[in-house]
């Protein structure tokens, strides 16, 4: 997928999400395939006003790369000047947010309130257009009304102002996240403006990104929600989009994944934020595993990296000699000719996770690197 200048690997991203999409976060999803990451949503007005707090938002590193950073705002001038702070900073996309329904963003006049404005709009998305270089992406959501009419009035306006893409989620401001999005709303769009069209909204399966794809005709898939407890998504998506089968994920990987994040959050949050963080982020990698509720209980008071590092490591200890149980099981109860007892018995690659119970696999996700 190519979004103005920009050739993408494939055609799935990490969608904004707020205290989610950090730094260590992105580094994640890049390594697991995902072909473009998004940063939190950042105040125009705390860009231009120079605080130190929303200019780290902005941090990034090359191996993250290609970044889209998303802003939000309601002053054409503020967010021309926040967009030209954004392509400084070596971003590759400039998004802006017109989707966020919270009610602190809306007294402002931007996010979701933006789409009942599109003279506004129109004015915001122009003087931003102006103000950079860089691809320039918008992110929608069906407005205020269960007809999409604002949406489309609103898409059709930013095809005529420059924009590149358009990320769709098709839920009205009032649903937030409650309800069905409705897909149809993506198809429509697609067949209104000629830019590149990208779906968000009740993507929770590979499967589910592939339906998107196929009954919507969109260009690209926006995964937030179903990203943040399996990262490992993005490369479930891709073997579906290649004619693959979906991988299972391994204990190994999952694992894997808990360290990195570990690592990556100390090294560029600090140890103490990380922690602060990694007591509720930790758990969310954790889901289908067995005993998970201990595990997320335990790292919920975690106050260093080794204390993190040793639950991690004993957590992964006792679910292997689990599931090596359940093997044993399993081989006890196997009836047939021999040759099925002998498939039973070899050593598989690793443990999946697959509707909440241990299976055998040889197609697990193995090249996530140390």
């Amino acid at each position: 997928m190519k979004i103005g200048s920009l050739l993408l690997e494939n055609n799935t991203i990490l969608a904004p999400l707020s205290g989610i999409t950090n730094l260590p976060f992105r580094l994640l999803t890049r390594k697991l395939r995902c072909a473009m990451v998004c940063s939190e949503m950042i105040s125009a007005n705390g860009l231009v006003r120079h605080s130190k707090k929303t200019e780290q938002l902005l941090n990034s590193l090359p191996d993250e790369k290609p970044l889209s950073i998303q802003i939000f705002g309601a002053d054409p001038s503020v967010m021309a000047e926040a967009a030209r702070i954004v392509e400084d900073s070596g971003a590759n996309v400039l998004d802006i947010n017109f989707g966020c329904s919270v009610k602190k963003v809306l007294k402002t006049g931007s996010g979701a309130a933006l789409m009942r404005e599109p003279e506004k709009t129109e004015a915001l998305i122009h003087a931003v257009r102006k103000s950079i270089k860089i691809p320039f992406t918008i992110k929608i959501r069906s407005g205020w009304e269960k007809s999409g009419r604002q949406a489309l009035r609103i898409a059709e306006i930013a095809e005529a102002c420059g924009v590149d893409a358009i990320a769709v989620h098709p839920r009205t401001a009032g649903q937030k996240f409650k309800g069905n999005a409705d897909w149809s709303l993506i198809t429509e769009i697609k067949k209104r403006v000629s830019i590149p069209v990208i779906g968000n909204g009740d993507i929770v399966t590979a499967d589910d990104a592939l339906r998107m794809l196929n009954e919507t005709g969109c260009d690209g898939i926006m995964i937030g929600r179903a990203a943040i407890a399996g990262p490992w998504i993005f490369s479930q998506v891709n073997a579906l989009i290649s004619g693959n089968a979906s991988p299972l994920v391994s204990l190994s990987l999952k694992r894997k994944v808990m360290l990195r994040y570990i690592a990556t959050s100390v090294e560029y949050l600090g140890e103490k934020q990380a922690c602060w963080r990694m007591r509720s982020h930790l758990g969310w990698f954790a889901r289908g595993l067995p005993h998970n509720s201990k595990f997320r209980e335990s790292v919920r008071q975690v106050s260093s990296a080794k204390e993190a590092v040793d639950i991690v490591e004993e957590y992964f200890r006792s679910v292997q000699v689990f599931s090596d149980r359940k093997r044993q099981k399993n081989q006890q109860t196997v009836y047939g000719n021999p040759e099925d007892r002998e498939a039973v018995s070899k050593p598989s690659i690793g443990f999946a996770v697959k509707d909440g119970s241990e299976v055998q696999s040889n197609e697990c996700i193995e090249y996530f690197e140390d």
